[in-house]
Order: C-alpha cells, then sequence, then structure tokens
C-alpha cells in the first residue's frame, strides 16, 4: 500500500569502497536493503530485511573506513553522519582514542502513504504524539506529516531535526518534507532550546519533533503548547501506559500526582484518601500508538485515557488498519478489563507464555520471576516460543534471531534495559492476573503509604515501605508531608525505599 517515493541508492553506493560497492549493486534484493556494516577486522555485511549477507570474505581495513569518512558529512555529539540531500544515516563505533573502528551505513527511504490511517487527526489542528517500538517507521511518518501539512493545508510547518534524520544531511532539506522548513540542531542536549527559538523567532502555525526524551524537551514542548502551535512529534515508550510510568516524560500526557481527598469525598467515590490523578491538561491532545507500519491504535482524547488508567476503569481504544485495498478500517478496540471478565468465564485459561530471552538477563528475569512467585516458562528453542522477548539495542540492530521471530509472526516484546523496573513492567503485562499492573502498582503503594502514615501517627514509630521505583518513592514522599511527617529514602535500587517517621522536635 505504501509507493517508494525515493531511496537514493545509488548515492548510499557511491560511498563505499568499489570491492564492497561491486557485489553490493549485484543482489536482486536491493531493494530490501537495510543497511550496510563495517567492523574492522571483519567482513563486510549486508543486512536485508530477510537475511544477513556478507559481501566479500576480505576483511575491512582502516583504509576502507577511510574511504566511507571521506565521502560523508561531518559526524556529530550523536556519532552520527549523512549523505547530503539524502536520508542514508550513518553512524559511527570509536574505540578508546576516538579512532572510528566500525560503520553502519543505514538506508533512509522515503515513503507516500504511511499517514492516511491518521491524516484526518493530523490535519485537525491539534497536538498528536506517536508511540511505538524502535523501527516500526515514526520518523517516517513524521516526515510526511510535516509534507502534508506543509503542501496540503498550506500550514508554516517547522522541523526540529536533532541528528538530521527527517530532512536529511546537509544545508538543503531532502525533498520529502515538501515545502516544511528545517532547523537543525548542533548536538542534542539543545534539542528544548531549538525548540523554543523555532517558535520564538519564526513564526511556525506546526513544530513537527523527533524523540522527546528529557524533562527540558517535555518542558519546551508544553511551553509551546500553550502559544497556540500545534505540536506533532514522538516519544519513548510503546504505549501510553509506558509514558505514564516514566517520570520524566509523563507531563506530555498531563503528569500525575497525589491528592488527599476529605473523608466524605472519599467515600463518595468509593477511593482511600490519597489517589492519584492526572496534574495538568495534556501537552498533546491524541496519543497514537502505531502497532505496525499499517495498523495503530488511538486515543482521541489523552486526558480522559489518562483519568480512566489512572481510576483502573476499562479503557476502549479506536484501532485503524489499512485494508488490502488500502481503505482505512476502524474498530472500537474492546477494553482491557471486559476481555479479561469474559476470560475468566470461559471454560479454560489461556496457556501460559512460553518465553524466548535474546539479549536479555536470564538470570535477573527468572529471580524478578521467583519473587513475584510466577513459575517462568523459559524456551530454550524458538520454535518452541510463544513470545521473543529481546532488548532496544539488539532489536534495532535486527541480528538473525530477531527477523527468525518476526518471519514466525511470534509477538516481540522489546525491553528498553535489562533493569529490574523494566522486567517487572514485562511480567505485570504478560501475567496480569498474577501481578500488580501499572495502576495497581500506584494504588498499591499509596495504600502503603497511608497505612504508614496512620501507623506512625497512632504510636511515633518510624514504618519503612517496600522498594518502589524513583518516581513512585516521589509521590510516597508527599502523602508524608502532607501529612506533616517526615521521610527520606535509603537503600540502594532496586531495593531502594521509603521510611516515614515523626520528625523529633528540639
Amino acid at each position: 500500500m505504501q509507493k517508494i517515493i525515493t531511496d537514493d541508492m545509488d548515492a548510499l553506493l557511491d560511498i563505499l569502497p568499489p570491492h564492497i560497492k561491486r557485489p553490493l549493486s549485484q543482489r536482486k534484493e536491493i531493494s530490501e536493503l537495510l543497511e550496510v556494516v563495517l567492523d574492522l577486522g571483519r567482513p563486510p555485511e549486508a543486512r536485508f530485511t530477510q537475511a544477513e549477507v556478507v559481501l566479500n570474505n576480505k576483511e575491512v581495513e582502516e583504509a576502507d573506513i577511510d574511504y566511507v569518512v571521506a565521502r560523508i558529512g561531518s559526524f556529530g555529539d550523536d556519532n552520527r553522519a549523512g549523505i547530503e540531500r539524502t536520508l542514508h544515516r550513518i553512524s559511527a563505533i570509536r574505540n578508546r582514542r576516538e579512532r572510528i573502528v566500525g560503520l553502519t551505513c543505514r538506508v533512509g527511504r522515503a515513503v507516500f502513504g504511511t499517514i492516511k490511517v491518521i491524516e484526518d487527526l493530523v490535519q485537525s489542528g491539534k497536538s498528536v504524539l506517536l508511540l511505538g517500538r524502535p523501527g516500526v517507521g515514526k520518523t517516517t511518518m513524521l516526515r510526511e506529516v510535516a509534507r502534508v501539512l506543509a503542501d496540503d493545508m498550506d500550514k508554516r510547518v517547522i522541523i526540529v531535526d536533532t541528528s538530521n534524520e527527517i530532512a536529511g544531511d546537509g544545508d538543503i532539506p531532502h525533498p520529502a518534507i515538501g515545502h516544511a522548513r528545517r532547523m537543525q540542531v548542533v548536538t542534542p542536549t539543545l534539542q528544548h532550546a531549538v525548540m523554543i527559538e523555532a517558535v520564538e523567532n519564526h513564526m511556525p502555525e506546526v513544530i513537527v519533533i523527533d524523540e522527546i526524551g528529557t524533562e527540558l524537551e517535555a518542558m519546551a514542548a508544553r511551553t509551546i503548547a500553550e502559544r497556540g502551535v500545534q505540536l506533532v512529534g514522538t516519544a519513548h515508550g510503546n504505549t501510553l501506559d509506558n509514558l505514564m510510568m516514566n517520570p520524566t516524560l509523563a507531563d506530555l500526557v498531563g503528569g500525575i500526582q497525589s491528592v488527599t481527598l476529605g473523608d466524605e469525598e472519599a467515600r463518595r467515590r468509593g477511593t482511600q484518601k490519597s489517589i492519584l490523578e492526572r496534574r495538568s491538561p495534556p501537552t498533546f491532545d491524541i496519543v497514537v500508538e502505531i502497532q505496525e507500519r499499517d495498523r495503530v491504535a488511538i486515543h482521541a482524547d489523552v486526558g480522559e485515557a489518562v483519568d480512566a488508567i489512572l481510576r483502573s476503569v476499562p479503557l476502549s481504544t479506536e484501532v485503524r488498519w489499512l485494508d488490502e485495498q488500502g481503505e482505512v478500517q476502524i474498530e472500537k478496540a474492546e477494553p482491557e478489563k471486559a476481555k479479561t471478565a469474559r476470560g475468566k468465564r470461559g471454560a479454560k485459561e489461556a496457556k501460559p507464555a512460553r518465553l524466548y530471552l535474546f539479549g536479555v538477563n536470564k538470570a535477573r528475569l527468572a529471580q524478578m520471576g521467583r519473587d513475584l512467585h510466577l513459575d517462568l516458562d523459559i524456551a530454550d528453542n524458538l520454535n518452541d516460543a510463544s513470545i521473543f522477548i529481546t532488548s532496544k539495542n539488539y532489536y534495532r540492530r535486527k541480528p538473525q534471531k530477531v527477523r527468525d521471530a518476526e518471519s514466525a509472526h511470534l509477538p516481540i516484546y522489546v525491553l528498553r534495559s535489562n533493569t529490574p523496573p523494566q522486567m517487572r513492567q514485562l511480567l505485570s503485562t504478560l501475567y496480569p492476573s498474577k501481578v500488580t499492573d501499572k495502576a495497581g502498582t500506584f494504588k498499591s503503594a499509596i495504600d502503603e503509604a497511608e497505612a504508614a502514615v496512620e501507623q506512625v501517627k497512632e504510636n511515633h514509630e518510624a514504618v519503612e515501605l517496600s522498594p518502589q521505583s524513583a518516581y513512585i518513592r516521589r509521590l510516597q514522599h508527599l502523602i508524608a508531608q502532607r501529612s506533616d511527617l517526615a521521610s527520606h529514602s535509603f537503600g540502594k535500587d532496586p531495593n531502594r525505599r521509603v521510611r516515614i517517621y515523626r520528625e523529633q522536635k528540639s
């Protein structure tokens, strides 16, 4: 359903040494090329959508790497460079002396038709946030958003292009962005400053920004939205739930705070006195979860969706996809709790998941399972697995195992890192009836802090709470503070926790 405008393949081939370019250009599947990998002392490899191919048995030498570096743009602080007026990206691996010892030459393609499933949302004038796993097409979609709004809607569009991934390398942007203007960023740490500069100096109606990832960038996004400028951007995280659990980026969807209710209001709501509520209006009006390249789940009212999640209210989402004729199909996804309830009425329980781990710490995950009283079924063979679990770094590189899992149509869960919080989130997704879910994690942590406050008030003894993430600990400190009690965190992650006590007055 998607038509490739251009992949500028000749420009990529021309930067490669002749003995690497020649065998690559002769490959029949070159239109499916993803990237070329050149590592010092190893044979050059080409990675296609279905296979990895050694291009030449001769090992890559320093002269080969120098050959490529001399034919591309300069590397930035993020070790990325490009080829002028193309969308290709070249990333460097350096040794301890800063010498380049490896290159990943990634193919950039401009694709037409990627936003058909959300075109009405983008044209509505509302701010839209795109979420999805690495490689699912967020940046490609952003590029077309910029072109459609600038050319079809005649809007003043500015792209804040941190690594030149949206509009390509060089001073002249790639034609795929249409009449949208592009502001380059000297170093990724200045992205938030360029976002504000774009609004103050160039009077845009729309700002397009890729990978909002820091608190400063989230604050800049809020400032832009408050000035009435439409924002279309991407952020780290696959789902709205992920974003809410991220203390750095939660402000994009309104932020979360602990609120103490009066006795009467708590009884009316049927809740504890301390509850979690959205702190402010969301920066983005709409969140789009990109599940596959032509399939998305939409939260059309982010404020309403966040409120529902915090209150553990069943949440339905709108799912859209392109059918074989290229037409947009729409359906309302059944609320998760309704699915669970209906499943419990069924004759049999769902079959336990068999996990295949790739690039994930098996011992750490197994220990997390034991801590949660789960009997994890970890498969040794990919053919025996029902779900493939890998890390963000491995998934981005697309090694053979990842491609095998995709070919076998196995569900793939991507961990951002091999950390206990990420693993707990994984297990809560796979075993929702046995592991407290995200909203449940909030609720149990708040309940525990509330009970501790009452206990300290009654007997004046300090109470230690269960280990929690930094974000949840901050909420627990807030509960203690509002009850005129003292608190502090102690211990090391993942066992860092809060102690609540009555401060001794001199």
